[in-house]
C-alpha cells in the first residue's frame, strides 16, 4: 500500500519514521510519499511540494500514485476540509472532517459540545466584541483564561493575572494578535491542577486508548515565560492514574464521540485531550484534532505495533477488528530545540551539525526529529527554517535515565543560535520512579 504523509514538523517526521517501519512500506513494496516534508521525513519518504489548499492537486496525486491512505497531520488542512473532499474520491483518510474538525478549530465549538454532552470542563463564556468581553470578566476571578476561538499555532491561550491584563490582553486579540482566530473570544474560570495528555483513535464509533504524555509549554525551566507550541514531553505520564484513565474515556472521549455523531459529524482520527488534574478529577481543557507535537515523537518511540495498520483501520472503520495497541513499558522523553527568539521571532538561517547525535544514535543514542530544518541549496548544509527546530527523542527503563540520554544527544548537536530547556520531566523525575 502506498501512503501519503501530509506535513513538515517533528510530529510528520516521528509518523513517517514510525509508518516506514510498517509492513504496507518495509516488507510489501508499498511506498511512503511525504508533502513538503522536511530533511528529516526524506530519508523515509519520497517529498514533495503542492499546494495543499487545492484539493484537486491533491487528488491528482493520490490517483497517479495510487494512493491507499492518507495522513493528514496539522490541523490546518483539516479545518480546510481535506479530509472531506478526498473521501469524496473513494480516498482512505486518517483525520476528520471539516465539521468533525471544529473540535481543535473553535474553542467555543467544543465547548458547547462540553455543555451538551455534560462532559466535565471549565465554566466559559463565549464572546464576539472587545465590549463584550470586557464586560464577561465581571463573572469570573482572577486569574483569566483568554482563548482566541480559532487556529493560532498554540499560542492563542493568554492566562491574564490581573483584569488590567486581561483587558489589555483583549484588546490585542480584538485588535488581530492572532489574525482571525482571535475575531471571538473564549473566558474561562482557570483550573487549578497538573496538565496531562490523553490520546484515542477512532473510527467515529469505536474507541481505541492510544498512550498518554505530559507536554511543556512554558518557554523557560520551571515552567516560565511566554507559551510556545511545547518544548518538550516525556510519555507515559503515570500521574495519570488508572483509575483516571478509565474517567477520561469513560465520561470525555466516549461522550464526545457519541455527540458527535449524534450530530452527524461522525469522528475518525486521532482525539487528543489535553487534561487538567483538579481535586475534583480530571477536567477537558481543550481538543487537538492531530496528534500532538512535540507529544507525537514519544508515543511513536513506545508504539510496538503496526502504525499503518491502526491508522488505516480507522480510516475504513475498522478498529472495532485491531487488538489494544502495545505500548513499551519505557519512558520516552523528547527535547525541543528552538531558534534564538522564539517564540516572539525565531532567528532563521542557523547552522546545525548532527554528525556527533547522528552517529551515536546506533549505540543507544536519541532519535533527532527534524521540525524546522531546511537544506542550505547553495552549500548543501543543514539550517533552522523556524521556531521549534528539533525534536531529541531517547527512550529508558525510567524518566531519569531517558532525560539524561535526551539531554546528552542534545549535547552532540553544534547549533549556536539554538536553545533549549533543560528540565524536560522535571515534574515526574520529582514525584520518584513507581
Amino acid at each position: 500500500m502506498n501512503i501519503l504523509l501530509l506535513g513538515s514538523g517533528g510530529r510528520e517526521h516521528a509518523l513517517a519514521w514510525k509508518l516506514a517501519q510498517s509492513h504496507a512500506i518495509a516488507t510489501e513494496g508499498g511506498q511512503l510519499f511525504a508533502c513538503p516534508g522536511n530533511p528529516g521525513i526524506a530519508q523515509y519518504a519520497e517529498c514533495f511540494e503542492t499546494d495543499v489548499t487545492d484539493h484537486e492537486l491533491v487528488l491528482a496525486f493520490c490517483e497517479q500514485e495510487h494512493i491507499g491512505l492518507v495522513v493528514i497531520g496539522p490541523e490546518a488542512p483539516l479545518v480546510d476540509g481535506l479530509a472531506d473532499s478526498l473521501r469524496a474520491e473513494g480516498v482512505a483518510v486518517f483525520g476528520p472532517s471539516a465539521a468533525a474538525a471544529q473540535l481543535e478549530g473553535s474553542k467555543g465549538f467544543t465547548k458547547d459540545l462540553c455543555a451538551r454532552a455534560n462532559i466535565p470542563t471549565a465554566g466559559y463564556v463565549r464572546t464576539t466584541s472587545l465590549d463584550q468581553a470586557k464586560a464577561a470578566l465581571d463573572g469570573f476571578a482572577a486569574p483569566f483564561v483568554l482563548k482566541a476561538d480559532g487556529l493560532a499555532a498554540g499560542k492563542g491561550v493568554v492566562i491574564a493575572e490581573t483584569r488590567a491584563e486581561a483587558e489589555a490582553a483583549l484588546e490585542d486579540m480584538f485588535d488581530g494578535a492572532f489574525g482571525d482566530a482571535g475575531n471571538e473570544v473564549v473566558i474561562e474560570e482557570f483550573m487549578t491542577g497538573e496538565e496531562v495528555s490523553f490520546f484515542a483513535l477512532t473510527d467515529g464509533a469505536t474507541i481505541v486508548p492510544f498512550g498518554t504524555a505530559q507536554d511543556h509549554k512554558r518557554v523557560g525551566d520551571g515552567d516560565t515565560g511566554p507559551n510556545t507550541g511545547g518544548m518538550g514531553a516525556y510519555s507515559p505520564a503515570r500521574v495519570l492514574t488508572p483509575d483516571q484513565r478509565g474517567f477520561v474515556m469513560s465520561r470525555i472521549i466516549a461522550p464526545t464521540v457519541k455527540q458527535m455523531a449524534d450530530d452527524g459529524m461522525a469522528y475518525v482520527g486521532v482525539l487528543y485531550a489535553g487534561l487538567m488534574l483538579t481535586e475534583d478529577g480530571p477536567k477537558l481543557v481543550e481538543y487537538n484534532c492531530r496528534f500532538g507535537d512535540p507529544e507525537c515523537q514519544v508515543l511513536m518511540m513506545r508504539l510496538e505495533d503496526d502504525l499503518a495498520d491502526y491508522l488505516y483501520a480507522a480510516a475504513t472503520s475498522a478498529l472495532a477488528s485491531m487488538p489494544p495497541p502495545k505500548f513499551s513499558q519505557d519512558v520516552a522523553l523528547t527535547v525541543v530545540m528552538a531558534a534564538n527568539g522564539y517564540p516572539a521571532t525565531p532567528e532563521k538561517g542557523g547552522l546545525i551539525d548532527l554528525k556527533d547525535a547522528e552517529a551515536a544514535k546506533d549505540s543507544g543514542g536519541a532519535m533527532v526529529f527534524h521540525a524546522g530544518t531546511v537544506i542550505d541549496e547553495e552549500d548543501g548544509t543543514l539550517r533552522a527554517n523556524g521556531g521549534r527546530v528539533l525534536s531529541v527523542t531517547a527512550r529508558a527503563a525510567d524518566v531519569a535515565t531517558a532525560q539524561a540520554a535526551a539531554y546528552a544527544a542534545v549535547d552532540r548537536i553544534d547549533f549556536a543560535s539554538g536553545f533549549c530547556r533543560r528540565d524536560i520531566g522535571w515534574r515526574e523525575i520529582g514525584r520518584g520512579e513507581r
